[in-house]
């Protein structure tokens, strides 16, 4: 007997469908079992859904299908396409959507054809399959058969086995660790961010050779290095970004991933752009504003229409005409059984800048004499003359530091207000003829003396180095504090505040064993001390990476004082193309603590392999003695050093992912290290010699302890922070 029946109307579609959003199909829980239907009329239709199919956001009575239609005959018309379900592979056990075999969603043109259904009225802890049919003049075409698992009940006991994931450049490298991961029994896969990249090959950190993301829209998108060797693009336009997508799910592991199990996703920062904040990129560092929302909602509406998300609002229609963040809201939590909830926070759209500014003036005084003593009764060793430039001389150094500005590549705007005295006269050495004398040693010593950019590692005029990247830790933790309380904490806004207490309410409020946090960049400290180690100035402890939670140490430590009153709290992270695990803790209280899961990337640049090629690119770091060997040898100085005593393993060198398995007594994590130079060549037609490329570490929590372990030739061991060791 025949399951088929004509399409609704496009119009009547159309009416109630202004905006994109999720259709919403309502399944009977009892198959049809009539078995068969015209399953000899279907062909093979994959060509005409070449992204395959997805889905994701599995609750215990719903999820989101995708697909994406493509027909060059459809011209710029809209399409409608059949959704069919069933608990067999062959179709054989129909499930009834919406009162009949099959149902219709539409795939509108203004959308990119894609297709999102939310089917309700499942069965929890079931296996699904699915497949979407588009119906032509010379037959009815079938989409690859999707795989789907609901969550178990709230009231079940079941155990759960999941994987987390983050970071998949596309160019010049393959996704060995999904072929890997298709052999494993998974219930859900969590992605922490970083599915698509946006540029098309930028040589400080991307491969720019093999197989790339190529745009047809150069014109929309923005351009680098124009009409040299080294051109390279990032979205900007919709169809930019839509192509990011389409190209990344080229990929044959990956589309394996989405057929056969469903997937929970947050996005990070290359969804927009890298180490952005908000609508705000970061690629000039500062030499020209970078804001720009139509961009960051291009980038919002493609990974709207191409990601099988589930919102807080059932019925959330993608608007574009909605002012930015208010277009979207992508934080949400779910439940699988008694033993975990899941909450999946975004710590890039309503996160503020970075602290120290990439055009930050190095010699800008930061922190006033008098600033310093109400903090600390007393100044800092390092603390250092200035004055005031505008008076200072009746202005004859301003004027001759602005005349000087072209020259030395400074902005002369920056030429006001307290500066570092000796900073000035190291600015006047280097101008040929400053027409005054340097500032007198006699009348430094009569100077308030106070910090400047310069004492955070701010060294250069514009960048990333002493802003995002290798901040001094003593003195930005200072500043950043006095900062953080004159703003109420505004300089170090990361969730914003409504997200903030949902979060914190949705924690406190979960009743489930292991309260998970999808969060999207490290809490750990990552920080060196390279006293001894690295000739001036350089021998400090520094911070390696501020645009993650170190950045903003105040609102971290706030936030973990909060959780660690609460039970069996484990955040998942990623960003950092890294192994790491640890108990990050409380500024004032570090056994005020919770656990840490780190994974590295699917297959972007691992962190050791960023910092040694960081080094290389920046003229200050690379004309520096030992940097390049201590870039080379980061681990070792992670880890066994008493500024990281929270921080339990870490590897910098592997990519790979993270399974979890959990029940009520324990979580169990295994990390799946693979070596960077195996993501170069696609290995997905020889898995069993990719099994062997893998190495794994497990570290396990059992509930109600709040201590991480590590197995050790079959014996666990417990992170000791005090011993800085494992006992």
């Amino acid at each position: 007997m025949s399951h088929y029946s004509p399409p609704r109307s496009l119009k009547q579609t159309l009416s109630r469908r202004a905006f994109l959003r999720a259709t919403l199909v309502t399944a009977t829980t009892a198959a049809v079992g009539c078995g068969g239907g015209d399953d000899e009329a279907v062909q093979d239709g994959a060509a005409y859904f070449p992204q395959s199919v997805a889905s994701g956001d599995p609750r215990a009575e719903s999820v989101i299908l995708w697909t994406r239609l493509e027909d060059a005959d459809l011209g710029e018309d809209d399409a409608d396409v059949e959704l069919e379900l069933a608990t067999d592979a062959a179709f054989a056990d129909p499930v009834v959507l919406d009162g009949e075999a099959s149902t219709v969603v539409p795939a509108l043109a203004r959308f990119d054809r894609c297709v999102k259904a939310k089917v309700r009225g499942l069965t929890p802890a079931t296996t699904y399959y699915y497949r979407f049919v588009h119906t032509r003049a010379d037959g009815r075409f079938a989409s690859p058969v999707g795989r789907t698992r609901t969550a178990p009940a709230a009231d079940s006991d079941a155990k759960l086995r999941f994987a987390f994931v983050s970071c998949q450049d596309f160019n010049g490298r393959y996704y060995n660790a999904y072929a890997h991961m298709a052999g494993m029994e998974l219930d859900f896969i969590i992605h922490l961010g970083d599915y698509v990249y946006e540029t098309t090959g930028d040589p400080t950190f991307q491969t720019t050779s093999g197989r790339a993301v190529t745009f047809q829209d150069n014109a929309g998108a923005i351009t680098f290095n124009a009409g040299t060797r080294d051109e390279y693009h990032a979205a900007k336009s919709l169809d930019n970004y839509r192509e990011l997508y389409r190209t990344v799910r080229s990929d044959r592991a990956l589309r394996k991933i989405h057929e056969t199990v469903p997937m929970i996703i947050i996005w990070d920062d290359h969804e927009f752009s890298d180490d952005g904040h908000g609508a705000v990129a970061t690629y000039y560092n500062g030499r020209e504003d970078e804001t720009d929302v139509d961009r960051r909602k291009h980038a919002n509406q493609a990974w709207f229409e191409y990601m099988p998300v589930d919102f807080q609002t059932e019925d959330f229609e993608y608007d574009p005409a909605k002012p930015f963040p208010g277009d979207i809201q992508i934080y949400r939590d779910f439940t699988f059984g008694k033993h975990a909830r899941l909450v999946m926070t975004d710590l890039r759209s309503y996160r503020a800048d970075h602290l120290i500014a990439e055009d930050a003036f190095p010699g800008t005084v930061v922190l006033t004499e008098a600033e310093l003593m109400a903090e600390l009764g007393a100044l800092p060793d390092d603390a250092s003359p200035y004055v005031d430039i505008d008076t200072f001389a009746g202005g004859s150094y301003k004027a001759a530091l602005v005349a000087g500005a072209a020259a030395e590549g400074y902005d002369p705007a920056k030429i006001t207000g307290k500066l570092d005295a000796t900073f000035v006269n190291s600015l006047l050495a280097k101008l040929p003829d400053p027409g005054v004398a340097p500032i007198a040693d006699a009348d430094l010593l009569t100077f308030e003396r106070g910090l400047a950019y310069l004492h955070l590692g701010k060294l250069s005029y514009y960048g990333s180095i002493g802003a995002r990247y290798l901040v001094i830790k003593d003195t930005f933790d200072l500043w950043s504090t006095i900062k953080y309380k004159q703003s109420a904490g505004k300089t170090q806004e990361v969730m914003g505040a409504a997200q903030e207490q949902w979060f914190l309410d949705t924690m406190k409020g979960a009743k489930e064993t292991w309260k998970l946090w999808g969060n999207e960049y490290c809490l750990v400290p990552l920080a060196v001390d390279l006293t001894g180690l690295a000739p001036p100035p350089f021998n400090k402890r520094f911070y390696m990476n501020a645009d993650q939670w170190d950045g903003m140490p105040n609102r971290r430590s706030a936030l973990l004082g909060e959780l660690s009153q609460l039970q069996n709290v484990v955040a998942l992270t990623g960003d950092i193309h890294a192994f790491y695990a640890g108990v990050p803790g409380t500024k004032e209280d570090p056994s005020k603590h919770i656990i840490e899961l780190v994974g590295s990337s699917i297959s972007s640049k691992t962190f050791r392999n960023e910092l040694v090629g960081q080094v290389a690119d920046d003229p200050i770091l690379s004309a520096t003695p030992s940097a390049a060997d201590l870039a080379a040898n980061i681990d070792e100085l992670f880890t066994g050093s008493a500024v990281n005593r929270h921080l339990a393993h870490a590897d910098s060198e592997h990519t790979g992912f993270v399974t979890v398995e959990l029940d009520g007594a324990e979580l169990v994590a295994t990390f799946h290290a693979l070596a960077e130079d195996d993501v170069f060549t696609d290995l997905g037609d020889r898995l069993d010699e990719l099994a062997r490329k893998f190495s794994t570490r497990r570290f396990k929590i059992e509930a109600g302890k709040g201590e991480l372990y590590q197995e050790f030739d079959g014996t666990w061991m417990r992170w000791d922070p005090a011993s800085n060791a494992y006992v």
